[in-house]
């Protein structure tokens, strides 16, 4: 997950996560007048994030956190091998499992 903590741009402990410290990357963007944020394409890069990339956005006390979104099992949270069924995500192991009871 990223962290964009509209607070402090310094550092960063988020106990949620079990204390991981989060650094400032140096990198300032302004919100333009349709609320859009760029995020650098250095950050981009690193993290596989691709143009039309799906992202979720959460709210955490006063920070917003930004996570690149992939598909994964409602039950178990495996994100290969996951097919739709009745408009939910489930990997094919757990829906096995279902099918035999």
């Amino acid at each position: 997950m990223w962290y964009i903590n509209v607070a402090n741009l310094g550092e960063h402990i988020n106990e949620a996560e079990g204390g991981i410290i989060m650094k400032s990357t140096g990198m300032i963007r302004k919100v333009d007048e349709l609320g859009r944020v760029v995020i650098p394409k250095e950050i981009r890069r690193k993290l596989d994030i691709e143009e039309r990339d799906p992202i979720e956005i959460y709210i955490d006390g006063e920070s917003i956190i930004l996570k690149k979104f992939e598909s994964s099992c409602i039950f178990c949270g495996n994100t290969e091998d996951v097919v739709p069924y009745k408009e939910k995500l489930i990997c094919r192991e757990c829906l096995e499992r279902i099918s035999s009871l």
